[in-house]
């Protein structure tokens, strides 16, 4: 894999309107500031390098090739594992299959950042189909500081599921080599399936005020909790049942304070989730609460959920924080990433020879948004450098800059009036509008909506689905007469933040093919753009 830049936030200022402008003369406007997002918006960032194919396979040509987001040079990627910090390099896993598209199961393989923005591939790290006991699925590293598993003091212990015939089981891997490679336990599987149909993805944490380890496990309906002393005899303590939410998966539990206030610690449970019940697809829910070491009590009840991203392809997410903070700081943010898909379609997608991308990491903290404490998510870094400077100009539609890999900061004041105060960044290729990003100050929410021409042309036979077409939508500030939106736009993807992150939305986005263009625009009233930088 190989190092991908992430695009630069490089601050402008455009001019507020002294009154709101009609609605030609802010798309005018708008767009002048896109032509100039065209020349800068890497000024200063690495020349993206194409990823190295496996031997033997020439490149991808595709035009969906990220250039900023972690994708395989070949095959399938699906499920982030959470990384862990050796001697300043973070060390990451994912899913992933070589044999995509004609043979089946994943290993987990191995990547490297010293900023969680570049990543390098390091190879796999643990092998599909080697024990005996089937593939490798989603797990957890950890290092075992006192060496209390039996493999020697600063030890990585990674406990994954394996599954061979349908049972899925609960294996122990070792690495004395700072996680370049993993041995499989010879007394594999630490937790034999008792009986049940979904039983995976165990998510480690440490419980410092309890002495012990703590797993969080996905038994369908059921998050399970099993304690730990030494990371191999595990004991169940608990239970956390959902209801309306589908078959869960991922799940992960942390503690974080509310406001930065270590006066207001909560903990929370994060899962993938079906949303279908309530008008979603699959994502990713979480529940704050307590946490006792031995259950999870949720505030407001089990229903009493929220959802960690409002778009449709932010799936089996993981968190982490940075142990070379202080225990308060450490406990006031965290990192967060997730796989950029969606099974809905994740089978369907028009990639050419790979498949699979992870959403940008982010910085999560817990904070008080419209009475209710939420997670809000802002990129790493949260912003860039450069010198302020004032455009103008008049353009209504331009090329797509960074070809079709750019990033905007948007400003939108709603006008006089209550009727039709949409603002919109439409993302279109061939003359065809394949994403639309806004803000409907009317309904006071953020959207994206996609077309699906590009599943058509590329895949006549397989058509995604309502899941694809569906608008997605996040709810803002009830009443905003402003609100700010952050796009990173990938050449197969967008990733919106709204207002400083306290909602965002993640979306798969392809293109048809031909010349890819930008257009900003209001429509229906007197919505003025108060800027918009890259």
């Amino acid at each position: 894999m190989a190092r991908f830049p992430r695009p630069q936030f490089l601050p402008f200022r455009f001019p507020r309107p002294r009154k709101p402008w009609p609605i030609v003369a802010a798309v005018l406007a708008v767009a002048a500031v896109v032509l100039a997002v065209g020349t800068l918006v890497f000024q200063g960032a690495p020349p993206h390098e194409a990823p190295a194919a496996p031997a033997g396979r020439a490149p991808s040509s595709d035009p969906y090739r990220p250039a900023f987001h972690n994708a395989p040079a070949a095959h399938w990627m699906n499920d982030p594992q959470r990384p862990i910090l050796i001697d300043g390099v973070w060390h990451a896993y994912y899913l992933y299959n070589a044999d995509y598209p004609t043979g089946n199961g994943t290993s987990w393989r191995h990547m490297t950042s010293t900023d969680l923005i570049h990543w390098t591939d390091a190879g796999t790290a643990i092998e599909k189909f080697a024990n005996g006991l089937g593939d490798v699925e989603t797990g957890s590293v950890v290092v075992d500081d006192d060496g209390a598993a039996g493999f020697g003091k600063g030890a990585l212990v990674a406990v994954l599921t394996q599954q061979l015939d349908g049972v899925q089981r609960q294996s122990l891997f070792s690495s004395s080599d700072g996680g370049r490679s993993f041995t499989s336990y010879a007394g594999n599987p630490v937790m034999p399936n008792p009986g049940a149909k979904d039983w995976r993805d165990p998510k480690i944490v440490r419980d410092d005020a309890h002495g012990q380890w703590v797993m969080a496990l996905a038994e369908g309906h059921k998050i399970g909790f099993y304690t730990s002393k030494d990371l191999r005899a595990w004991s169940y303590a608990s239970g956390f049942e959902t209801q309306d939410l589908g078959v869960l998966e991922c799940p992960d539990l942390f503690e974080l304070n509310l406001d930065g206030d270590p006066q207001a610690p909560r903990w929370v449970l994060m899962a993938g989730a079906n949303g279908a019940s309530e008008g979603r697809t699959t994502g990713t829910a979480y529940w704050t609460g307590t946490w006792d070491g031995t259950r999870f009590v949720p505030d407001g009840g089990d229903r009493a959920h929220q959802w960690a991203d409002d778009g449709p392809d932010f799936y089996a997410a993981v968190t982490w924080d940075d142990p070379r903070l202080g225990p308060a700081e450490r406990r006031n943010s965290r990192y967060l990433m997730a796989w950029m898909n969606n099974w809905a379609y994740a089978n369907l997608l028009p990639t050419g020879d790979w498949a699979g991308a992870d959403s940008i990491v982010r910085t999560v903290r817990l904070r008080t948004v419209d009475g209710a404490a939420r997670l809000t998510s802002e990129p790493v870094p949260a912003g860039g450098g450069g010198s302020p400077r004032e455009l103008s100009g008049a353009e209504v539609e331009q090329a797509q800059p960074g070809d079709g890999a750019f990033a905007l900061d948007a400003e939108f004041e709603r006008g006089p009036g209550d009727g039709g105060n949409v603002a919109r960044i439409q993302l279109a290729s061939g003359g065809a509008a394949y994403a639309t990003i806004g803000y409907d100050f009317a309904a006071g929410q953020a959207f994206v909506e996609r077309g699906a021409d590009a599943f058509a042309r590329s895949s006549p036979s397989s058509a995604p689905g309502e899941a694809y077409r569906a608008a997605r939508a996040a709810k803002g500030a009830p009443g905003a007469h402003h609100v700010r939106l952050r796009v990173y736009v990938d050449r197969s993807s967008v990733e919106v933040f709204v207002d400083d992150g306290s909602r965002s939305l993640t979306a798969l986005t392809f293109a048809p093919p031909g010349d890819r263009t930008v257009r900003v625009q209001a429509s229906q009233g007197s919505v003025t753009f108060a800027s918009l930088a890259p």
